[in-house]
């Protein structure tokens, strides 16, 4: 559970070495996309992106939303993923192949998660999610500060929080610490929440840096795994206290 971030970061990594291509940024002299240069100077073409990207968003929470709770209150179900943690496992392999499998096998993993938690922390962290994303996303609407500038910081962060997954897990692995452990979940809840503003603020364009209309599909998933993150980083922090 501990390195459950971890998977993510690859993605964050593509996002800034590999995929370098769905940023549009508004220094970019010829770009396409670019600030002063076309396809982001159209409000229907955002307002277009938009919707698409919030819309297979909403589609992929409703789908993890309604396996979590299969598996928080059908407690056959309940026991079969706690008995059989190789399936849980096996999800990490299915996340990697297409959006749509990624999203089934992410829901998964984090129903899966969940089982192990009260049903109160559970709907506890379910609800603290959801006050975060909002806030964060009204924050990114009317803020003049543009996380898309530090880019730099971000890849910085994402190192940091798989280097610390490993060691974490590796020392809780001889003896659990909870104050170790609940540093983590709480590192990895900020740094998500940094995150989710940073992808926030490329969706919403205007920025130095922003994605490509036709980037709607990966707009949608940056967003959708930060969600997803920290649900389960701060369902490690209250499952913990509850107990």
């Amino acid at each position: 559970m501990l390195l459950v971030a971890d998977s993510s970061l690859l993605r964050d990594d593509m996002c800034f070495y590999g995929h370098r291509s769905c940023f549009c940024s508004a220094n970019d002299t010829g770009d396409e996309f670019a600030a002063s240069g076309g396809g982001w100077d159209s409000l229907s073409i955002r307002h277009a992106f938009i919707r698409k990207v919030y819309l297979i968003l909403a589609s992929q929470l409703l789908v993890t939303t309604a396996i979590v709770a299969i598996f928080t209150f059908v407690q056959p179900v309940r026991y079969f993923v706690q008995r059989n943690q190789a399936v849980y496992w096996a999800s990490y392999a299915v996340y990697a192949v297409t959006h749509i499998v990624l999203t089934l096998a992410l829901s998964y993993m984090t129903g899966s998660i969940s089982s192990y938690y009260d049903t109160k922390a559970v709907f506890l962290a379910l609800g603290i999610t959801a006050v975060v994303c909002i806030a964060v996303t009204v924050f990114c609407f009317q803020t003049k500060v543009d996380f898309t500038k530090c880019q730099g910081l971000f890849c910085v962060l994402g190192i940091v929080m798989f280097v610390t997954g490993i060691i974490t897990a590796i020392v809780l692995s001889f003896k659990y610490i909870l104050w170790l452990h609940m540093l983590y979940a709480a590192l990895g809840a900020i740094v998500f929440t940094m995150f989710l503003a940073y992808h926030t603020q490329l969706l919403i364009g205007n920025r130095k840096h922003s994605i490509s209309p036709e980037e709607y599909v990966f707009a949608a998933l940056s967003i959708y795994v930060d969600i997803v993150q920290i649900f389960l980083f701060l369902l490690q922090i209250i499952g913990a206290s509850t107990k």
